[in-house]
């Protein structure tokens, strides 16, 4: 069993933000440059994440969003995987982090979920990301940025079939609780199928992203706690945007108490 799972339904755990801001204050196009970053600039991406650690985040997120076979190859980062997982995984050590999670985001390869072939890509793309992993100490994979279940339900089989690491799975919803992507609005999904479909599929962790404010927040966190049979432990990321309902510190302590005592 991975460390960080002897504290679910136990603690409260809160998550390193992303470093693309930091990054971009260093003077690093996060877009573009982060795997060379990672490669050859590892100690800027060390400073990048300093005030995650300072800030006292008892989980740091590694900087491997984009990490599938298929986003490495538009990087010009082809056969590089597995030395980039190192490079992203050492960046963090030296911070002695409690828990460490490797992130993944949608691969952006178009899917057809009528295809058997293109389902069976998408679901390779991850299978392959997680063995850049094997061997290393981290503690899970963190699924991040989905905006359907079909491509969320890829992902999530490409890594039961490379690792046996608990897996976090969030999707991007709105105040409504719909997931955001075109093709789930077309289906009408919402936060409970996508919680129930990764239930099923093993996942670890459920939970969604949003940017509404605290009130609508702590609402869809209730709703991911009652979902059904889903009696897993929820993560909640609130996106922070400089005119958004999370602009200040003091607005984000508020949410953060809204959103325990909604589960």
């Amino acid at each position: 069993m991975s460390d960080i799972a002897l504290r679910f339904h136990k603690d409260e755990l809160v998550l390193s933000s992303p470093v693309a801001n930091a990054l971009e204050r260093l003077g690093v196009d996060a877009e573009h440059d982060l795997a060379f970053t990672l490669l050859f600039e590892a100690d800027t991406v060390e400073e990048a994440y300093r005030l995650e650690a300072l800030g006292g985040a008892q989980v740091l997120v590694a900087p491997t969003a984009k990490m599938t076979p298929a986003q490495l190859a538009q990087a010009g980062m082809e056969g590089q995987g597995a030395e980039l997982a190192r490079a992203a995984l050492e960046a963090l050590a030296a911070f002695k982090p409690q828990h460490v999670l490797v992130e993944l985001a949608p691969c952006g390869l178009p899917l057809d979920p009528d295809s058997k072939a293109s389902l069976v890509e998408h679901r390779d793309q991850y299978a392959r990301a997680a063995r850049f992993f094997d061997g290393l100490q981290f503690d899970g994979f963190l699924l991040n940025g989905f905006e359907d279940c079909a491509a969320l339900k890829c992902a999530l089989m490409g890594l039961a079939k490379a690792s046996d690491a608990p897996v976090f799975a969030s999707v991007a919803v709105d105040a409504d609780g719909k997931l955001t992507g075109a093709r789930a609005a077309a289906a009408a999904e919402t936060l409970e199928d996508a919680m129930r479909m990764a239930a099923d599929l093993g996942a670890a962790v459920v939970g969604f992203e949003t940017s509404a404010p605290a009130d609508d927040a702590a609402k869809l966190c209730a709703r991911a706690c009652a979902a059904g049979s889903v009696a897993l432990p929820v993560l909640v990321q609130l996106r922070v945007q400089p005119d958004g309902p999370y602009a200040d510190p003091d607005a984000l302590a508020d949410a953060a108490l809204a959103l325990c005592a909604a589960g």
